[in-house]
């Protein structure tokens, strides 16, 4: 009986865990970072990669979140007080039938199409009309687009933007699609006569704007980025 209870258990377990993982798609967080981070807040371990980030600077998916860390620590008592009942009194498996046939047809439901595309609609729509704008993830107010990125560029005393300003070495700067939203110099972020200013290694530019073209247009200083985080990995 133990072991029965154990398997229906250990499915509603799942079963939960794919319904948030639909939750959180329809948030508009990808399949696999949702698995991993239902699968870490629900157990308590892991949670503190990265990718939190992704759940924490969301207002719906932080509410999501604590519910599903609620219902990880509820769930572990349950079991501990269940496994207790069962080698006391013996374990009635009807109300755990009925809470898992209850999981299961809400995991049915939200498998529907046009249930996911109302929740879609509604999640957007509580951004939209109940969120302020700073709020949200930096992921969402920019990257609307797969084409954009938003990217912190630091200079290196190998810099070919070192020592020059940026009207010197771009001189169409206004017909590419990107932008320089600020550079940021020690404690200093320097917004006005971003093109006019010298540049100094150890500056960091915030670059926005479409991927190919900012590519293009710092590749040195993208590569020297590369080698120097590369050589950093390997010292470490």
């Amino acid at each position: 009986m133990i072991l029965l209870f154990l398997l229906i258990y250990f499915i509603i377990i799942l079963v939960v865990i794919e319904i948030f993982v639909i939750l959180f798609q329809m948030t508009g967080l990808k399949v696999k970072v949702s698995r991993f981070q239902v699968i870490s807040m629900m157990t308590g371990t892991g949670y503190t990669t990265g990718e939190s980030e992704l759940i924490l600077g969301h207002p719906i998916r932080r509410k999501l979140a604590a519910f599903l860390i609620s219902f990880g620590a509820f769930s572990l008592a349950v079991i501990i007080s269940s496994v207790s009942q069962f080698l006391s009194n013996g374990l009635r498996t009807t109300e755990i039938l009925i809470g898992a046939a209850v999981v299961i047809i809400i995991y049915c439901i939200l498998k529907i199409e046009c249930i996911q595309l109302v929740l879609s609609k509604l999640f957007n729509h509580e951004l939209k009309h109940k969120v302020e704008l700073a709020d949200l993830p930096i992921r969402d107010l920019f990257l609307k687009n797969k084409e954009d990125i938003l990217i912190l560029l630091p200079l290196y005393k190998e810099s070919e933007l070192a020592d020059s300003s940026l009207i010197q070495l771009i001189t169409n700067h206004d017909s590419l699609d990107f932008a320089i939203l600020f550079i940021e110099r020690g404690d200093v972020i320097i917004r006005k006569n971003i093109y006019d200013t010298t540049l100094q290694e150890g500056d960091q530019l915030l670059l926005f704007g479409r991927k190919t073209v900012i590519h293009e247009t710092f590749s040195h200083d993208l590569q020297i980025m590369k080698e120097k985080q590369k050589q950093q990995s390997d010292e470490i």
